[in-house]
């Protein structure tokens, strides 16, 4: 812009990884003051850029510059500091500190004999988040903040070592509508004042509403960089999946659920304190209905409840007539439930266990009498879940934490069908997955409705909703509005904020 040199450039990248190669001979430019995406499906070399582009990893071959400059020496972080920091989805934050505490964690302010002057760090923190216009209490525990007010300290931490240029790693997977409206209101207003962003993420829809310009990897290569306006949406897709838009969006017929099928699953009154009161509806088998909402209309709360996560004050919940004793997950799984938890990182799965130990967690009956494991027997079981939702992986002894985030993903659902469940329950299933993995997803929703299970899903994600044989739409604790199939996105959306259209 204005003959300056990029704030952030990395020229022919190559990384490799014993015999995986991560990236190959890839490229970036990011200009000052703008915001510019950086989208792929998972494994198309995005992390692995970031971690080179904050100086966690070093290139095979390649340069990376910042201003023109050459990229500090991998050891000097403070350097690495002053350039670039990344928020990641999974918050950095150390919840046990107070916010002051992590702002300025090693360099707190220091008085007479060299001790931590709290009140003078309490000051500096106070004047930070003033003059990024970010309202935190300097004093609160970092645990009790919000996710988005974490990731404003974050980027004030990182605004605060002289950086003017922030990574946001999925930033929004875990906001409401109004918090991610906060965000981008942010973003426009830092880079007004001079803050570049490179954004990563899965939702388009943000792509095309925050972005100025768009850069797209695939299969550890550069495809694309264009300005997010001349882009349009299917040339998007098609460059991110390397195929026609149409056969990417994955169109699937869709089994209409018959007439005369039973009910496996019956609400009747539930009711939670301030969270959702007296709502009652049914899925019938072989049906998939959405539960839409925004984070605090008690959709994930009472999906929640029906897994046995919580215990609702007032009426019940029946999974094919049986009615499971209240917050309790063994009765809920024993009653016929399957369910993927909102966070895979936290609810989802154990990091270090493998993938084998991990899809058969629920299903200990099957591995062997008496509590005994039957590793021959389990491992029959991971194969075919491998299999079946097509998890890219060398065994079933790999690690889940070192699979990608689609991967996990499949894991997390295969875990959910491993004792075909007559309730399949799913909170937001598409949540931080690229492309190809969220139709293969939603195409799995579908074949097991198709197969006679009942499906619930409570998401904002409106392409999770799209397959549903109805939606019924929450607002502030209530059902507010129920639409069937081929619904029209401002309808939905709007119910799901409480507007009205009729008035």
């Amino acid at each position: 812009m204005n003959g300056a040199a990029p704030v952030a450039e990395a020229t022919g990248i190559t990384k490799r990884f014993g015999s995986t190669v991560a990236l190959r001979e890839a490229h970036i430019t990011v200009e000052a003051g703008q915001t510019h995406a950086l989208v792929g499906r998972n494994g198309a070399g995005k992390s692995t850029l970031v971690s080179i582009l904050t100086g966690l990893q070093l290139p095979d071959e390649g340069a990376v510059t910042f201003g023109g400059a050459p990229a500090p020496r991998p050891a000097d972080r403070d350097s690495w500091r002053r350039r670039v920091a990344c928020v990641y989805q999974k918050s950095t934050i150390i919840p046990q500190l107070t916010v002051a505490e992590n702002l300025f964690l090693h360099r707190h302010a220091r008085g007479h004999g060299g001790l931590i002057s709290w009140p003078a760090v309490r000051r500096q923190a106070r004047e930070l988040l003033a003059t990024w216009s970010v309202d935190v209490d300097v004093r609160a525990p970092a645990g009790d903040l919000s996710v988005e007010q974490r990731q404003f300290v974050e980027i004030a931490r990182a605004l605060s070592f002289g950086a003017r240029f922030i990574i946001l790693d999925e930033p929004t997977a875990q906001l409401d509508a109004a918090a991610i409206a906060r965000l981008f209101q942010r973003i426009r207003e830092l880079q007004a004042q001079g803050v570049t962003f490179l954004y990563i993420s899965h939702h388009l829809e943000e792509i095309y509403e925050i972005c100025d310009t768009v850069t797209v990897f695939r299969d550890a290569r550069h495809v694309l960089t264009a300005p997010v306006g001349q882009l349009a949406r299917a040339e998007l897709v098609g460059a991110m999946t390397g195929e026609a838009a149409g056969a990417a969006a994955g169109l699937r017929e869709h089994t209409k659920v018959e007439e005369a099928a039973p009910e496996v699953l019956a609400i009747a009154d539930l009711s939670l304190a301030d969270t959702y009161d007296e709502v009652s509806f049914t899925v019938r088998a072989g049906e998939i209905v959405g539960l839409a909402g925004a984070a605090s209309s008690g959709r994930t709360e009472l999906a929640e409840t029906i897994a046995g996560l919580r215990a609702a004050a007032g009426g019940e919940v029946r999974i094919a007539g049986r009615r499971p004793r209240p917050g309790s997950v063994p009765d809920a799984l024993a009653a016929g439930v399957g369910f993927v938890p909102q966070d895979r990182h936290h609810q989802g799965y154990v990091p270090q266990m493998s993938i084998a130990d991990n899809g058969t967690l629920s299903v200990p009956r099957r591995l062997g009498p008496r509590g005994l494991i039957n590793h021959r027997r389990r491992d029959e079981i991971a194969h075919t879940m491998i299999d079946n939702l097509a998890i890219v992986t060398p065994g079933p002894e790999q690690q889940v934490s070192g699979l990608s985030g689609g991967n996990q993903q499949k894991v997390v659902m295969a875990r959910a069908l491993a004792d075909n469940p007559k309730v399949l329950v799913l909170i937001s299933p598409t949540a931080g997955v690229d492309v190809r993995s969220k139709e293969f997803l939603l195409g799995k929703v579908e074949q097991t409705a198709a197969e006679g299970t009942g499906v619930l899903i409570a998401s904002d994600e409106l392409d999770d909703l799209r397959g549903c044989d109805r939606v019924l739409v929450m607002f502030q604790g209530r059902i507010v509005a129920e639409m069937t199939r081929g619904w029209h996105d401002h309808a939905l959306v709007a119910a799901m904020e409480g507007v009205d259209l009729r008035v």
